[in-house]
């Protein structure tokens, strides 16, 4: 071949990049269904919740003691605990226990009350038990002696302080954690409307491919990446059609990724989309639908295909389609990089990017890729980083030992003492 008639390399294409056309590409599927709030972790809202009343609805004690009215103490009575033990003493009006709805405050007396009761309409403070003493006067309540003088409005929570009527408290595309849902029970949400699951079909390709429990042939090596994508998407909200293992011929590719359009929102591979003679899911792909194929400037990583299937039968539709490398550390990476806002942006959801921390590095990388790379880290007792002494885009134990990754930006080495960014695992779940 002459060298005029080579062809010419593609640019490899940035992360940044690859997410716009990958975001820009695809809609939220925009299909909800209403759950009991009890069954909502991890979905993404489909309509705000706002709420209906204030948050506490009355006032109330923030813990256990007595309520009292500061116009009925002395006025000499200090603040801090007197050495003398000399106090003022307030006969007890009624008991005021959570639940309960307490009669006004008498002037001149207190109320002893519990932690989350209403405080009696004419008390302005609550002094905790620990600073009071109980003095029995041979009433049925009997009275207490306070050893100090709280402040004004001292252990009363506000009606209202946290949540007002009205307001909306979670907004559509929240992706709901085990806060969001208490705070939905707290106004009153028994129900909420949410994006439906977004319907994964996973499948690999390679006869080289053998599942945990059968016997490991000459050549042949275990199918880590079914396992670790499946979790991924389980992480997700995802429903999950795993279609196991293809053969690695271009008819039962083609065969899988029909039978994978019929239902699923993304049909999710690794490995096998490359020009090689044994690799049919390419061609599989352009046969079924439309593919690009791209090289990232990312390590680990760089392949990245990207298209769509025809569904059979329905001309107007079509399932996503995502090829990830086939290399556990570059399949893992890319997936959370790539893959997780792709399913975000389906779901509706409104924060697609992962928190990051800008950490102190305790280790030297000096051999700065052109590449934006991901290396795997850990945190340290002292606050900084550690990194995993093997990088290598095949050694998924750095993605078990590490508490998530360092972004670095290319060309970028960097020496200990040095900021870096760094992604928690945990902002990527």
């Amino acid at each position: 071949m002459s060298a005029e008639a080579v062809p010419a390399r593609k640019p490899l294409v940035s992360l940044d990049e690859a997410l716009a056309r990958l975001l820009g590409a695809v809609q939220p599927l925009g299909e909800t269904e209403t759950l009991s709030t009890f069954d909502a972790l991890g979905r993404v809202l489909a309509t705000e919740v706002r709420s209906q009343l204030d948050v506490p609805p009355h006032h109330n004690s923030a813990m256990d003691g007595y309520a009292l009215r500061l116009a009925d103490l002395p006025a000499d009575l200090p603040a801090d605990l007197p050495e003398d033990g000399s106090p003022a003493v307030l006969p007890l009006s009624q008991r005021v226990p959570a639940g309960s709805v307490p009669a006004p405050l008498q002037p001149g007396t207190a109320a002893r009350i519990f932690t989350g009761a209403p405080v009696p309409e004419g008390a302005d403070a609550v002094q905790m038990q620990e600073l009071c003493e109980a003095v029995a006067d041979g009433s049925e309540l009997g009275a207490v002696r306070l050893l100090e003088r709280p402040a004004a409005g001292a252990a009363i929570r506000r009606r209202g302080e946290d949540v007002q009527a009205g307001s909306v408290v979670l907004a559509a595309g929240h992706r709901l954690d085990p806060a969001a849902l208490g705070l939905a029970a707290t106004v009153g949400a028994a129900t909420l409307t949410v994006a439906r699951r977004v319907r994964v079909a996973l499948f690999s390709t390679g006869d080289e491919l053998a599942m945990p429990g059968e016997p490991l042939k000459p050549g042949a090596i275990y199918n880590s990446n079914r396992f670790t994508l499946r979790g991924l998407l389980q992480q997700l909200g995802c429903e999950i059609e795993d279609l196991g293992i293809v053969p690695d011929t271009l008819e039962a590719t083609r065969a899988a990724l029909r039978a994978a359009a019929t239902q699923a929102d993304l049909i999710l591979t690794s490995g096998g989309v490359s020009v090689g003679e044994e690799d049919h899911l390419r061609p599989a792909v352009q046969a079924e639908g439309q593919l690009d194929l791209w090289q990232m400037a990312i390590k680990p990583g760089k392949p990245l295909a990207f298209g769509a299937v025809r569904r059979p039968g329905a001309a107007d539709r079509q399932a996503w389609f995502v090829g990830l490398p086939g290399n556990p550390v570059s399949s893992f990476v890319t997936f959370l990089l790539a893959v997780r806002p792709l399913i975000l942006r389906l779901q509706g959801a409104s924060e697609l990017a992962p928190k990051t921390y800008p950490l102190r590095a305790d280790f030297n990388w000096p051999r700065a890729d052109k590449r934006r790379e991901f290396l795997r880290a850990r945190l340290n007792a002292q606050g900084g980083l550690d990194l995993f002494g093997n990088q290598g885009s095949g050694v998924l134990s750095s993605a078990v030992w590490g508490d998530g990754l360092v972004d670095v930006p290319p060309s970028t080495p960097i020496a200990a003492g040095d900021l870096v960014r760094f992604i928690p695992f945990t902002a990527l779940q």
